[in-house]
């Protein structure tokens, strides 16, 4: 069962967007910018009105484009320091009220800038004017405006503001991050849903073609031979008959398992089910019995200790010796003769089957044409054990099948 992720999402307050977000900013940029504008009302300078509608129209432009409108704003706070300056007329006022249109861009730069640097430049840049501003610059020719005492008021004031930005700047990428990675976990746990239908979807059709294919090939040629010599050798034609029923039986119980999985799930789990038939090497004895009794000569060699593969590589080594048998029954037919070799060497088990292609099929066959799905779940299974697997015709007549699967207990 995939594990389960919890990722805390921030509130919808913290992430509004849309329609209604975009409506939000927009009156509070507005807000912003009348503000600024009812500010430079309160100035009798000739050119106070002119700056603070200036400054508040930049501002409307403060969350596309925060380090163009930093810059106009200081630009227009530089012309209001010279008109200031020029003698004998009131042309601006300095300081005023209204330039706090210069910390709303500062504070613009730090929350909505997408580089690294840009809050501390625009830090920088606004501490640096204010300075200008308050001390003056006497190589230019600009006065002092307010003493020390002042310049670290507007310092301070500075500060605040762009350190309560740069915490809602570092707040809104904390809010974006936890959203991306709450987008990325639900995509992650839908495509693991996916992977794990797909691996028991192959599973089953494994385990249906496994089945299905050797019992139908055995009991065919069990029933043709049945047909054969039912008059001549009626104590043959009983065996056959019964080995058609065992084989009938036990591919039924194997059927009826797989159906239990489609429609409750795993079987082997907890909760009361019926425990999964476990498949041993012993019974590649029983599916070469099989095997013998519809024609086949089968020698088999298993080299493996006891209790040095899993249950899960038993069932392994079984399905891939009972499929090869099956294409042998298949294609072949009676009279062909399989070796089959199991025996583990360093740690790793290594199947080998081989068949002489000697056998004869009587009238259309047992199997008809073969789509190649027993290669690809024989290769299936050997991959899913990380071991390695080959198929091919032998120089001559016949087919050989080898597999190494690396064993769990070494």
């Amino acid at each position: 069962m995939a594990e389960e992720r919890t990722v805390a999402v921030p509130s919808s307050w913290m992430t509004l967007s849309g329609r209604y977000g975009r409506a939000v900013a927009r009156a509070c940029d507005i807000a912003i910018a009348l503000v600024v504008l009812v500010a430079a009302q309160y100035y009798g300078a000739e050119y106070d009105l002119v700056l603070g509608a200036l400054m508040g129209l930049c501002l409307l432009a403060r969350r596309r484009f925060p380090g163009m409108v930093l810059g106009l704003v200081l630009a227009l706070s530089a012309v209001q320091l010279v008109l200031h300056d020029v003698p004998d007329l009131l042309l601006a006022s300095a300081p005023a009220s209204y330039d706090v249109a210069v910390l709303f861009a500062m504070m613009s730069v730090v929350h909505h800038s997408r580089t690294a640097w840009m809050p501390y430049f625009a830090g920088a840049a606004v501490l640096l004017a204010t300075a200008t501003g308050t001390v003056g610059v006497p190589a230019l020719g600009i006065g002092q405006f307010a003493d020390l005492h002042t310049l670290l008021i507007f310092w301070g004031l500075t500060l605040t503001v762009w350190l309560t930005a740069f915490a809602l700047h570092t707040r809104r990428l904390y809010a974006e991050s936890q959203s991306a990675r709450a987008w990325h976990v639900e995509r992650e746990q839908e495509q693991r849903v996916r992977l794990a239908a797909a691996r028991e979807r192959a599973e089953i059709a494994r385990e249906l073609h496994d089945v299905v294919a050797h019992s139908l090939a055995v009991m065919i040629l069990q029933a043709d031979g049945a047909e054969s010599v039912l008059r001549k050798s009626p104590d043959m034609a009983r065996s056959a008959l019964k080995t058609i029923a065992a084989t009938g039986r036990d591919a039924i119980d194997d059927m009826h398992r797989i159906v239990r999985v489609l429609r409750e799930g795993n079987p082997d789990s907890a909760d009361g089910g019926p425990p999964r038939r476990l498949v041993t090497l012993d019974e590649i004895q029983v599916v070469a019995e099989r095997a013998r009794a519809a024609g086949l000569s089968v020698d088999v060699s298993v080299e493996v200790g006891e209790g040095r593969l899993s249950p899960a590589e038993e069932m392994t080594v079984f399905r891939i010796v009972q499929e090869c048998l099956t294409n042998v029954l298949r294609h072949a037919g009676a009279g062909a003769r399989v070796d089959i070799r199991l025996h583990e060497e360093r740690g790793t088990l290594l199947i080998s089957v081989v068949d002489d292609g000697a056998g004869t099929l009587c009238g259309r066959g047992v199997g008809g044409h073969s789509g190649g799905n027993g290669l690809v779940g024989m290769r299936e299974r050997v991959e899913l054990a990380g071991g390695s697997f080959e198929a091919g015709p032998r120089l001559g007549n016949g087919w050989q099948v080898r597999a190494s699967i690396p064993t769990g207990t070494k």
